[in-house]
């Protein structure tokens, strides 16, 4: 009597989507080796059935510092429960891949501790947590790769009929190379309702983008589909001298559909338009009709959708516009797993080599050489092999989503009713091979004329500063486009000052040059004047360090030690600690000035200062949102 497979339930936890990609990948080489795999975000499985499990994999990932993915807030909250017993996963294996920086202060960390309480609540690992590091040649891929072999093998030591065949077992591919995961369904133009297509208006623009969202399958959460609101640009100003050799802007957009209340310190994601020629580009490339209408579902779920609102958006909509709004055709680079795909639809034998190569162990350094370190398109890789005619649904499935982009906003809504600001570095870097590229949403930002009237999707979301209440002291560090919430934060405290004194802001500001890059100079003076809330009459301050103004670099950790009185101060009053920027050093470097700075104004050892910051962040008085 044959076996019967195990199943294997894997449940991923993601902020950008990698997580997604690497539970996927997992599960199909699951399924080579003939073992039934089910991959769900861990948003949509029920914490409290977790015990009822045999064997789950966890993969999640770790954003800003430290931090759980939105998705898994909820499942987390429920595992740190007092009243769960200690034996309550007794008899459940489960094994954890994590995705992180070693570029962060807190690499994994979101990886660690859900190990840690998965197996203090008495479930038993199959094999030692995985670690992926973005930093690593091969990215997260080069820990995934070894750690799977690792699982497979102990999997079937622990339950042979997850493997009926062994862990070496390997099914054809060509077999599940004809199931792409998604149908596309083609219209006939006479036979469908377009809604007033022509029309160019807002409720034109809100629709196709509801629309095309919801059938998009790189969705990373199901929230995401539907915009909170549409804004338009009306300032689009650059902040540095011209010629400087960096670009940073600060744009001003009007609500022009529904207003929606934020605070200071929130972050608005922004959904990046496409280059209308690159689109053009990929259409001609993979011989797709613009003007089809489409609609498209996962095999086997052909049920319509509707939102909140009972919209339905399973409506067709055009080919053209569903790879405008849902497909990153020219900015992000494809994975390792659309080079596999490629290979077999390639009919040109040194290109089918070539792809087959880079899809296996062998050539993953240099696939990640040729692709990530490049940042190749996907655009660019399909005109690398011409021989190559993917079906339009390998397409849809296996293109990079187009994701919103995300930015600290530098307003007050007190101060600025109706209206929302971003400070926005543009970002443009060359390759190792002196290939020049643009971050896609900051080009297309500083692109638009105010006049041209575009409509663009935002999405409102808390970040990791929360607002603080009046009567706390601040202080504040946020070198080069880390000031941007500060903006806000100094704006809101000067309108809270017309109905009482608020406390004072003690901001520290870093930039290259006073000449070429010292963002809102004038605003960050005009407060610190006349007992604003960044004067040192209130018992606040402005300091800045212009890095490359002097023979020795100066940042805005060597500022803070030069005013470690007023710095111990503040925070004996009780301030709150609020760090901002780059991911690189720059929180590190803050944490050890202010480790040295307690240390020698208590007159205490290093020990009991990092002790005392550790206090700091417990109770919530130190704070720190940074980007890479």
């Amino acid at each position: 009597m044959e076996k019967e497979p195990a199943n294997l339930l894997i449940l991923y936890a993601t902020q950008t989507g990698n997580a997604l990609d690497a539970a996927e990948r997992i599960g199909r080489e699951a399924e080579r080796r003939v073992c039934a795999a089910s991959v769900r975000s861990i948003d949509d499985f029920d914490a409290s059935s977790l015990p009822h499990e045999d064997t789950v994999i966890f993969v999640v990932s770790t954003t800003g510092q430290g931090d759980t993915p939105d998705s898994m807030k909820s499942f987390w909250k429920y595992l740190l429960q007092r009243n769960i017993a200690k034996n309550w996963l007794e008899g459940v294996h489960y094994a954890v891949f994590g995705l992180g920086d070693s570029g962060y202060q807190k690499y994994n960390f979101v990886a660690k501790k859900l190990d840690r309480r998965i197996s203090d609540l008495g479930a038993t690992a199959v094999v030692e947590r995985g670690l992926g590091d973005d930093q690593h040649p091969s990215g997260y891929e080069g820990a995934l790769d070894p750690w799977m072999s690792s699982l497979w093998n102990m999997l079937y030591q622990i339950n042979p009929k997850f493997f009926p065949n062994g862990p070496d077992f390997v099914i054809s591919d060509t077999k599940l190379i004809n199931q792409p995961k998604f149908q596309i369904t083609y219209h006939e133009i006479d036979k469908v309702d377009l809604q007033s297509s022509s029309a160019p208006g807002l409720d034109h623009v809100q629709m196709q983008t509801g629309r095309a969202r919801s059938m998009s399958p790189g969705k990373v959460s199901h929230i995401k589909n539907i915009p909170d609101c549409f804004l338009k640009m009306i300032k689009n100003q650059p902040l540095c001298r011209a010629g400087f050799g960096k670009d940073v802007r600060h744009f001003e957009f009007e609500f022009v559909s529904s207003i929606i209340e934020y605070g200071v310190g929130d972050v608005l994601e922004v959904l990046p338009g496409q280059d209308p020629a690159a689109v053009d580009a990929f259409l001609q490339c993979c011989n797709l009709n613009p003007e089809s209408l489409i609609t498209v579902n996962p095999i086997g779920m052909e049920s319509c959708h509707r939102d909140a609102e009972g919209n339905d958006y399973k409506v067709p909509i055009k080919l053209k516009t569903f790879v405008e709004l849902t497909m990153d055709i020219a900015s992000a680079s494809p994975r390792r797993y659309f080079f596999e795909v490629m290979s077999y639809f390639a009919t040109a034998e040194h290109e089918k080599e070539r792809l087959q190569y880079f899809a296996s162990p062998e050539g993953r350094d240099d696939l990640y050489q040729y692709n990530q370190k490049e940042r190749r398109t996907v655009l660019e890789v399909l005109e690398d092999f011409p021989s190559v005619q993917m079906p339009f649904e390998w397409l849809v499935q296996l293109v990079p989503p187009l994701k919103t982009r995300a930015f600290s906003i530098s307003s007050s809504p007190s101060a600025h009713p109706n209206q929302v600001h971003l400070t926005v570095n543009v970002v443009s870097w060359t390759t190792p091979f002196k290939r020049k590229r643009t971050g896609l949403c900051s080009t297309w930002l500083a692109g638009l004329d105010p006049q041209d009237g575009v409509y663009i999707p935002a999405w409102f979301c808390k970040g990791s500063l929360p607002p603080p209440p009046p009567s706390i002291p601040l202080v504040l560090v946020g070198p080069g486009t880390g000031c941007a919430p500060f903006r806000g934060f100094v704006e809101e405290r000067a309108i809270q000052d017309m109905s009482g004194s608020a406390a004072p802001i003690m901001l520290f500001f870093g930039c290259r040059n006073q000449e070429n890059d010292f963002l809102y100079k004038d605003f960050w003076l005009s407060h610190a004047q006349n007992s604003g809330p960044l004067s040192i009459a209130r018992g606040g301050g402005f300091y800045v360090a212009f890095s490359r103004d002097q023979p020795q670099k100066v940042y805005v950790q060597h500022k803070m030690r030069e005013q470690s009185q007023r710095v111990w101060n503040l925070l004996v009053e009780g301030a709150s600690i609020y760090v901002s920027g780059s991911s690189t050093k720059m929180p590190s470097d803050v944490m050890s000035a202010l480790e040295e700075i307690i240390s020698e104004e208590a007159g205490v050892s290093r020990e009991t200062a990092v002790l005392q910051l550790r206090r700091l962040e417990k109770d919530g008085r130190y704070h720190v949102e940074a980007w890479s």
